[in-house]
């Protein structure tokens, strides 16, 4: 995979050359890119941005700074690149979002900064993008470089040998539309806290259960909104009944909250 990020701020992205990300760099799993915005403007000043049309605070970045930049990162293949553009307007980035990316060749990023690109850079790159505005949340950042970072690790996690355990993956918070059950190491006891005693018994059936079961709840307390989502005809027997405990109903094919 192929990977370009466009920041006034390249140092900022530094932590990409850390840990798996930086690791999967080196291999070459990963052909990763920073690029300073500034060394695309044309003026001594290095200018990239100015007074919006319409008055307002703040400031808006240039367009044609953003144009270079991206002409010279999109490549000459037939593919179209996705142009990911964090923004608190875009849709919101889920770990199924995170996997659908994964499949593609070529991402680029395009950090914003101020009160953001100038909108008309956005509908230019559709000529040669597929542009995808992205949100972390509903929130406002200082600028896009954070929301890259975490974009960027769990897309790159997901490209094949990036997780030295690829099973690791399967079993993680969202994979599934639920939360990740707790997890335990040695000692077995630990100031008078005790692993759950089903885990120490060597009986992965009930494992399993108990781990499925975690989620459940885990879920059911932390993010009720993921257990509504769930497809119930995908939920079986055991599922249902710790659902049920829970206070929740299946009707119409849905699973319905508490009362």
């Amino acid at each position: 995979m192929r990977i370009d990020v466009v920041s006034i701020f390249p140092e900022y992205l530094a932590a990409l050359e850390l840990s798996l990300i930086g690791k999967a760099r080196q291999e070459g799993l990963l052909e990763l890119a920073v690029h300073d915005l500034r060394d695309f403007t044309t003026d001594r000043h290095r200018t990239v941005d100015d007074t919006p049309y319409g008055g307002g605070a703040g400031m808006v970045m240039k367009p044609e700074p953003w144009a270079a930049a991206l002409d010279a990162v999109a490549g000459d293949g037939d593919e179209r690149p996705v142009l990911i553009v964090p923004s608190p307007a875009g849709a919101v980035f889920t770990q199924a979002m995170a996997y659908e990316l994964a499949e593609e060749k070529h991402l680029v990023f395009a950090c914003g900064r101020y009160e953001g690109i100038d909108e008309r850079v956005l509908e230019w790159a559709g000529e040669r993008f597929d542009v995808r505005p992205v949100s972390l949340g509903d929130y406002v950042l200082n600028g896009g470089e954070v929301a890259v970072l975490a974009m960027v690790e769990a897309v790159g996690r997901l490209v094949p040998g990036v997780v030295g355990n690829p099973e690791s993956l399967v079993e993680e918070s969202h994979s599934d539309g639920l939360l990740e059950y707790p997890v335990y190491t040695k000692p077995s006891a630990w100031r008078e806290r005790p692993v759950p005693e089903v885990l120490l018994s060597g009986n992965h059936g009930k494992i399993a259960r108990f781990r499925r079961d975690e989620q459940l709840r885990r879920t059911a307390d932390r993010r009720p909104d993921l257990i509504e989502k769930l497809d119930a005809a995908t939920l079986d027997k055991a599922d249902r009944a710790t659902l049920a405990a829970l206070g929740y109903e299946i009707r119409d094919g849905r699973v319905c909250p508490p009362a």
